[in-house]
């Protein structure tokens, strides 16, 4: 009798920490769930990520928050890289996200190389499979020049510097491309750490593409919103 009543006892003591711990959950759980669903989505359907570095000026800012698409061309197991379903690769001419092959930070640059392509590059100017880019220049600014650049048929605009910084490799190549990898480029040519530093990078590692600006902030004007790039589409 002495060992059921000090069973009671102890339940009845604890008894009011399990509702304590229910009433919280009945009164978060919506959140949890929002959050969960939140979390998913950005692992599955659509992220969006800042922009730390000017590698791919003039099309992306630093300071822009950019939309990337994460069903563009695989479907793939929430939190992980394992893809279950594909059905599209990328192509020419498009900006997309993938971890740093050196050191799996998100790199966002453009495709230039598809597997089998043979790329090269001479101070700067492209040639994709014996076909040389043509480059029209916009205008001059500062340190910059500003160029419109087509290759077999995707457009972009380029940024390169009058003045090569040192270590600036603006001429590589030919490369061939292999079967499942593809050659990156940041639009800034003079100041992107791509292809040229981090080699090629595979399909699998191939997580989404960019496909507009949520929203810039001007850090230099203490983060300003650039209004004119509130849904900008990337191109």
């Amino acid at each position: 009798m002495a060992e059921a009543s000090v069973s009671k006892t102890r339940s009845r003591r604890s008894s009011p920490t399990r509702r304590s711990w229910q009433q919280v959950w009945r009164d978060w759980r919506w959140f949890v769930a929002v959050l969960a669903g939140m979390l998913v989505f950005r692992s599955v359907v659509a992220d969006w990520n800042q922009v730390p570095t000017g590698s791919m000026q003039p099309t992306i800012s630093v300071g822009d928050q950019i939309v990337v698409d994460k069903r563009a061309y695989d479907l793939r197991i929430p939190f992980t890289h394992l893809s279950v379903a594909r059905w599209a690769d990328p192509q020419r001419g498009e900006i997309v996200t993938f971890p740093s092959p050196l050191d799996g930070r998100l790199y966002v640059k453009r495709v230039i190389g598809l597997p089998g392509d043979t790329v090269t590059m001479r101070n700067n100017v492209l040639e994709v499979n014996g076909i040389t880019a043509q480059r029209t220049l916009l205008h001059e600014n500062g340190l910059y020049l500003t160029y419109r650049e087509t290759l077999l048929g995707s457009e972009r605009l380029v940024q390169v510097r009058r003045i090569h910084p040192p270590g600036t490799m603006t001429s590589f190549g030919p490369v061939q491309v292999p079967q499942g990898a593809y050659l990156m480029l940041g639009d800034n040519r003079d100041e992107s750490f791509d292809s040229r530093a981090i080699g090629l990078v595979t399909r699998d590692s191939i997580l989404g593409q960019a496909r507009a600006v949520a929203f810039s902030l001007d850090y230099e004007a203490g983060f300003e919103l650039r209004s004119e790039r509130v849904f900008e589409a990337l191109r």
